[in-house]
């Protein structure tokens, strides 16, 4: 837990989202009688104890905000409501159904199978949920407004900004901040103004590079992996990523269909999760960006073109598997999860890696000790281990960057430096301690304003 106070009544408690990159969940307490809660998040991939009933008086809790659906930034709302909350939880209309779907698996992954229970809490938390539409400024309390703006991030994600009206005061939480020309999401829209923008800083210490020629280097590997002649395993998250990856896909084919090239092999989506979310990015098209919506006008499908081929039922997932395992024909698996730290990319690893016509392809960060990181690292004829059995490394690895849905340490720093008002303070949040570090540095050197970090000397 990490607190903040600052000159002007301002007093903020960090339950998560502070010297790592999970967890992000804040309370802003406005008087001594009320408080409102931004994001309400799980923690993923480290241990730590994310009990919210030390912390959270439900009573004096008068308002949720959501930016979006990630897992690390909502995880904790079944916990939330499961003490009592009963107030309003603001978020957009895409974020409710991803919300929806993430919460849900997260729950059955918990050992929640009823299927009666599990509808009775997305009824309750669509009861909760305030909806609300970009650029729109929503009344909260006598005190308090907030307006939701595009984020970039993923669909329906935000940044919130919040006016205190008895001190013409902003307070701006970032969310998390998207790229600029990422497929099919808007760009972030420019801030306006921060009094104080509390500021996510997960490649604050680092840039993407050029991603202007990530279509084209995708289209090189994925040419050279069919001289191979195997499969070409792609592990990807099923939010954001694949569909990423589907809107690329579909304009290498467009290209290929073009030029009446035939050899670009079938795509298939081994994800019940990713389908569902592929769903409900075609449901809210209203949401991408424009030239996503002018192929879309112009009878192109970014989402759903006729050589992409989704797998649903566990049978056909395992009957695909073991007929590759077999055949080795060459095709495209795009499969959760993107780190292989579970999903059905796992099953495709134990059959096919072993086969050095097996291509795999990462198109994500691979976290330090995950079986996706140990695989890039691993030299050809390495071991790892995959399903408690020892498996060689003799599949082509490759690795595609380029594909981040954060924003960098430059695209940071240009959402504070291209507001129509000059940022006043910073709070950086979400981010190692590395990254809050150089960040915070650069904000100084560049802006000379006040900046501060969640990073403790001692993990809460």
């Amino acid at each position: 837990m990490s607190e903040l106070s600052i000159e002007w009544p301002i007093h903020l408690t960090h339950l998560g989202g502070t010297w790592q990159v999970t967890g992000s969940c804040h309370l802003w307490h406005l008087n001594a009688q009320q408080t409102v809660m931004i994001d309400c998040g799980a923690f993923q991939g480290i241990t730590q104890e994310d009990d919210l009933t030390p912390y959270v008086d439900v009573d004096s809790l008068a308002a949720v905000f959501i930016t979006h659906a990630h897992l690390d930034h909502v995880g904790r709302l079944p916990q939330l409501l499961a003490l009592g909350y009963r107030g309003p939880i603001y978020c957009t209309a895409a974020t409710l159904a991803l919300m929806q779907l993430v919460l849900g698996d997260s729950l059955q992954l918990a050992g929640i199978r009823d299927e009666s229970a599990l509808t009775a809490f997305n009824t309750l938390l669509a009861r909760h949920v305030v909806l609300c539409e970009y650029g729109q400024t929503v009344d909260v309390l006598p005190s308090l407004s907030v307006t939701f703006e595009e984020a970039g991030h993923i669909l329906g994600s935000s940044y919130l900004c919040f006016d205190i009206k008895s001190l013409h005061k902003r307070v701006v939480f970032s969310g998390d901040l998207g790229c600029r020309n990422s497929p099919l999401i808007n760009d972030p829209t420019p801030l306006k103004r921060a009094d104080l923008l509390v500021l996510e800083s997960t490649y604050g210490d680092r840039s993407h590079g050029d991603r202007s020629q990530r279509t084209q280097q995708l289209e090189s590997i994925i040419k050279r992996a069919v001289v191979d002649g195997g499969a070409i395993l792609i592990p990807a998250f099923s939010i954001g990523r694949t569909q990423e990856l589907l809107y690329e896909f579909e304009q290498i084919w467009h290209q290929h269909a073009c030029s009446k090239d035939t050899d670009f092999p079938e795509i298939v989506i081994d994800s019940p999760m990713a389908n569902k979310v592929t769903d409900i990015y075609q449901h809210h098209e209203a949401l991408w960006d424009a030239t996503s919506r002018s192929r879309q006008a112009h009878g192109r499908h970014p989402l759903d073109f006729s050589h992409a081929h989704p797998v649903d039922e566990h049978s056909l997932h395992l009957a695909l598997v073991n007929r590759l395992k077999s055949t080795a024909e060459p095709v495209i698996v795009i499969a959760g999860s993107g780190m292989c730290t579970g999903g059905r990319i796992i099953n495709y690893l134990d059959a096919l890696i072993e086969d050095p016509r097996t291509d795999l392809l990462f198109v994500g960060y691979q976290a330090q000790g995950t079986l996706g990181e140990q695989i890039q690292r691993a030299a050809t004829g390495d071991v790892v281990t995959i399903n408690q059995q020892k498996r060689k490394v003799n599949a082509q690895v490759y690795s595609l960057t380029g594909y981040s849905a954060h924003a960098d340490q430059d695209e940071l720093l240009a959402f504070i430096g291209n507001a129509e008002f000059p940022v006043q303070a910073v709070r950086l949040v979400h981010g190692s301690a590395p990254a809050q570090h150089t960040l915070a540095e650069k904000i100084r050197q560049q802006f000379s304003i006040p900046v501060t970090t969640t990073v403790a000397t001692e993990k809460p």
